[in-house]
């Protein structure tokens, strides 16, 4: 039994068992990113590629760019050799995820080959793990890396996840907000629509008509809906229908 236990180990494959550790700040400049680094800020992108210009920032302090090199004769196109088009986002400020689509043209085609490449550059282990049938993925410890074929051409794809784990937050306490806004304004629209009713004379008025102030705490009730008055056998009042 323990045999076949060590054998089965040694065939197992290093991914199945390596582990990335690594921090976004432990990533060194590697030639597939082009300069491009999670944490640099919109300054330092618009210094590197002066043409980039970001979207509006959204609710949730995000904004998006994507630069094509090969179709902006603007942008200096022998600096990103077989790239098709660089996608960014950025988070108060500091770039979050960085996405890049290679050309057909590009040295390395197979996807594997390709993750292998990518290890080697940001100093990675092998603990990639299959991503949707057709790439690979690793998670670290503060980001992720995805390696994938994309309009048949490799792409890599990096993630910060505290930016994630930030914007899911931001999204969730907008939501509440929101039901809050909601529940008010469906409460403050009851309120509007209530009647008031007066016992003495079986007449029901909208809560806001003059008439509906002037009766007496004794003989005031109240409805939430004309339709409620009518079926306790109350008739609307004159001057406020």
């Amino acid at each position: 039994m323990k045999l076949v236990l060590i054998i089965a180990f040694l065939v197992m494959p290093l991914s199945a068992y390596a582990q990335c550790t690594q921090k976004i700040s432990d990533l060194p400049a590697a030639p597939e990113l082009y300069g491009f680094h999670l944490g640099m800020t919109k300054e330092q992108v618009t210094t590197l590629v002066p043409q980039t210009h970001f979207g509006k920032t959204d609710h949730f302090g995000v904004a998006k760019t994507t630069i094509n090199p090969g179709f902006d004769s603007k942008i200096d196109a022998s600096k990103f050799p077989d790239v098709r088009s660089i996608s960014l986002e950025i988070l108060d400020d500091r770039l979050t995820s960085i996405w890049i689509g290679f050309e057909e043209t590009y040295k390395i085609q197979d996807i594997n080959a390709f993750a292998e490449t990518v290890s080697k550059s940001l100093r990675l282990p092998n603990a990639w793990s299959n991503y949707r049938g057709r790439g690979q993925q690793m998670r670290c410890s503060d980001f992720q890396v995805t390696a994938t074929t994309v309009a048949r051409a490799p792409s890599l794809r990096l993630i910060d996840l505290s930016a994630d784990d930030t914007i899911a937050a931001r999204r969730q306490t907008k939501e509440e907000q929101d039901t809050a806004t909601e529940t008010a304004t469906v409460n403050g629209a009851n309120d509007d629509a209530s009647v008031v009713a007066d016992k003495k004379t079986r007449t029901y008025y909208p809560s806001t008509c003059d008439a509906a102030k002037q009766i007496s705490a004794d003989d005031r009730l109240t409805f939430k809906t004309a339709a409620e008055a009518e079926k306790a056998g109350f008739k609307i009042g004159k001057g406020c229908q």
